[in-house]
């Protein structure tokens, strides 16, 4: 390991000067959701641990993942990539191809074993012994169990290589399988980050704690990150006083939606989804689905694709911890609302017939 270079020798090399290298350690903390007081922390591992080994392999997906990834904003992607570790093989991006790309794979094993990272984007698929995700020539999953047997941990990256997705959606011909369902695999380390695709933010942020502590992050009972996965959407969405206040959007466009109010009605999953994205946010905290006006869809839970609709609303979502349901305490709260006008009117009245009485002169 001590002849890769650490990633202060790198953006030394690259003309950034100290000030500079300080700052991106702050902005790192701060997506991290880390006190100021861990910057000289991350700078001290950044200046003095090198930069790890990264095997980051493709099985059935779309790539969503890594067009996400790239686009993250603290810390850029291309420090990652460039810097922060020492990414070997990507056959998305890398330049070599062929026997090439897959000698690598064998190198990395065989000179960093027990020291390198597995990154999983996709799953493979178990039917007709993998034959349906073929790598240079192999079924994808013999590649997989050969680079996560020496490894250090697996990054399961997106909702496929975590939940199966919609490859794995019923009847899910293929057998195609999450990451920690693949046989032999379930004793390794494994780091879920789930979503179609997870946040940038998130991605890079799960690689930048390994770097600086050199230990997997405080996981949930499903094995996420819980620094990005213990809170639902819902509790921190912007729209959340209007489903407490009982105000829905009941169609596409009518005036309640163009007023902001809750998209719960729509068929929202926010209330039953994990994840950071009404706090991060998405293209460098800019927006989210539900900001766009369109309700979340629940990406980052296991099975959504076997959930129905996208526009099924939910059932048995409760308000402010009472009974009622969300369906129904839109008019219940129109109700009390209306009443409690109605008896502030009264009581406005029969104060003032009080007044009246002890005015001088009053009969």
């Amino acid at each position: 390991m001590s002849m890769i270079e650490t990633f202060y020798d790198v953006m030394r090399r690259q003309g950034i000067t100290r000030r500079s290298f300080l700052k991106f350690c702050s902005l790192t903390a701060a997506s991290l959701g880390l006190s100021p007081a861990f910057a000289p922390k991350i700078a001290h591992a950044m200046e003095t641990k090198p930069r790890i080994p990264v095997l980051w392999l493709h099985g059935l997906e779309c790539t969503c993942c890594s067009e996400s990834f790239i686009r993250s904003g603290h810390p850029l992607a291309k420090d990652v990539i460039l810097s922060m570790l020492s990414l070997d093989y990507d056959d998305t991006i890398m330049a070599s191809a062929g026997h090439q790309a897959e000698a690598i794979v064998d190198e990395i094993v065989e000179k960093y074993k027990g020291n390198y990272i597995l990154a999983v984007e996709g799953n493979p698929p178990l039917a007709e012994d993998g034959m349906y995700c073929i790598i240079g020539g192999k079924p994808f999953v013999e590649q997989l169990k050969y680079a996560a047997e020496s490894c250090k941990a697996i990054i399961s990256w997106g909702s496929c290589a975590s939940w199966g997705c919609v490859q794995a959606a019923k009847p899910n011909p293929t057998r195609a399988t999450p990451v920690h369902k693949v046989p032999g695999l379930a004793d390794k380390p494994i780091i879920k980050v789930p979503g179609c695709p997870p946040i940038a933010e998130v991605m890079t942020a799960v690689v930048a704690y390994l770097l600086t502590f050199d230990k997997l992050p405080t996981l949930d009972k499903q094995g996420r990150p819980q620094m990005f996965y213990s809170q639902r959407i819902h509790d921190k969405c912007y729209r959340r006083p209007h489903f407490d206040a009982g105000q829905f959007v009941e169609q596409w466009d009518d005036e309640a939606a163009r007023m902001g109010h809750c998209l719960y009605k729509m068929g929202c999953k926010g209330p039953t989804t994990y994840n950071a994205c009404s706090t991060v946010k998405w293209n460098e905290g800019t927006s989210f689905p539900i900001q766009s006006g369109h309700g979340c869809i629940g990406c980052s839970e296991d099975g959504f694709w076997d959930k129905g609709s996208f526009y099924d609303r939910l059932t048995g979502i409760n308000q402010l911890g009472i009974e009622a349901n969300a369906d129904v305490v839109g008019g219940t709260a129109a109700g009390i609302v209306t009443a409690g006008v109605a008896a502030h009117a009264g009581l406005t009245a029969l104060n003032r017939a009080k007044q009246a009485d002890k005015q001088p002169g009053a009969e």
